[in-house]
């Protein structure tokens, strides 16, 4: 890279960041407040669990906004630019909703923003990555967790200390966050245009295009290889979201822990989901993906185990806390391998893996917390555990990655 170009990545890599540690934050901040929505407008876990769902169904319709968005001119950048300045708006309308249809109202407009989010820190994350020349996306992964650690915290500090009504205080901040990284992102982000890779597999930059095609209208996208990350993708989702959504009510229905304990169990799993992410770039470089990837899963499924099988409130604790040490590097790993699938399309890879995201959301989100509704919310976090042991099962597929034009290879590390 030259002197310039270096600059360009160091500062689109920073604005990217502050685009993964903004989601972060006010993820943490609205879901760490679920209990205090459930009794601030009398609503009960059905209620929440058809929310949760709302939320994933239009993630979804901003997966396919971001992809549109995303080819044209304005790429990437501008998807999570402009995904973050929605986020804003969502959380003030649910800050000050006057009443439970307003607040649903701002959580689904919210769900379109964390589609358009999600899809864009990871479109920047797999193109800086590709200028870098080495793995990076646990680290910026590493960012989201930092930014759902404070928020999570936040919660927890400022229970009973700081008004809900009439404005939910600690979940207001979330509009200035995203705000300001937004700035960030349509100031930096990367514009760098993909390399085109024509139909014989032959590389043109004098022809590059955001979403390069083969017929003139078509990405050329290899399914199979996408279906397989997307497993992986969903699992780690699937358990990612009941934690996230749940961990709050389980300590505070279940294990009866005090309003200030238990959003601690959601800052416990980021806490350690974070180091596992500072750990996972050196260790994909020195072991391969496949290694760190299974043992992630076998880790984060141990302390879903533990989290069934807790006696107590710091059993359960403990138990968030293990599962995020093994379930961190999942998700990076998997849209890090996006990047190596197909060169030229990692934005029309990322795009359609980021469906799977909602997918294992849903199932994560409802289908745990239809399970706590009719039996005990304990028995959901089942769910979860068994597709993680399917991801320790399968991680030896997740080494291949297929090149358009290229036979497919063994073994590559994530970004390598």
């Amino acid at each position: 890279m030259t002197a310039t170009l270096s600059e360009t990545a160091r500062r689109a890599r920073v604005a990217a960041s502050s685009g993964f540690a903004a989601q972060g934050f006010v993820y943490a901040t609205l879901l760490t407040n679920l209990n205090r929505f459930k009794d601030r407008y009398g609503v009960d876990d059905g209620q929440i669990t058809l929310v949760v769902l709302g939320v994933c169904v239009m993630a979804a319709l901003g997966t396919l906004v971001a992809d549109r968005v995303a080819r044209t001119e304005s790429g990437s950048r501008a998807v999570l630019g402009v995904g973050l300045l929605v986020i804003a708006a969502a959380v003030v309308v649910a800050s000050v909703a006057p009443g439970f249809g307003v607040l649903v109202a701002g959580f689904l407009v919210f769900g379109v923003g964390m589609g358009m989010v999600d899809a864009g820190t990871n479109m920047q994350a797999v193109a800086i990555q590709h200028e870098y020349g080495r793995s990076l996306l646990t680290g910026f992964y590493a960012s989201w967790s930092v930014g759902g650690i404070i928020g999570a915290v936040l919660v927890a500090v400022t229970a009973g200390r700081v008004p809900d009504e009439p404005v939910a205080v600690a979940t207001l901040t979330g509009a200035l966050v995203a705000g300001a990284a937004s700035v960030l992102v349509l100031a930096s982000g990367w514009r760098g245009a993909t390399v085109a890779v024509r139909a014989d597999g032959v590389a043109r930059p004098d022809e590059a295009l955001a979403f390069p095609v083969a017929d003139g209208s078509k990405p050329l996208v290899p399914w199979g290889a996408v279906v397989l990350l997307g497993l992986g993708v969903v699992a780690f989702y699937v358990a990612d979201t009941a934690i996230s959504t749940w961990s709050t009510i389980y300590l505070d229905d279940v294990m009866l822990a005090s309003a200030s304990f238990a959003p601690l169990g959601y800052a416990a799993y980021l806490t350690t989901t974070l180091g596992s992410r500072l750990a996972g770039d050196p260790l994909v470089r020195r072991w391969g993906r496949v290694v760190v990837l299974r043992g992630g899963a076998l880790v984060g499924a141990a302390g879903l185990v533990l989290v069934v099988a807790a006696p107590g409130q710091w059993a359960a604790l403990a138990g968030f806390a293990v599962a995020g040490a093994g379930l961190g590097v999942i998700a990076p790993l998997c849209f890090s391998a996006a990047g190596d699938v197909a060169p030229g399309h990692a934005d029309a890879v990322v795009a359609r893996l980021n469906v799977f995201n909602y997918v294992g959301a849903v199932l994560g989100g409802v289908l745990v917390g239809a399970i706590g509704s009719t039996s005990s919310l304990g028995l959901g976090f089942i769910v979860p555990i068994v597709l993680v042991v399917a991801v320790a099962v399968l991680a030896g597929r997740f080494g291949v990655a297929r090149r358009v034009g290229t036979p497919a290879t063994a073994g590559s590390g994530a970004g390598g």
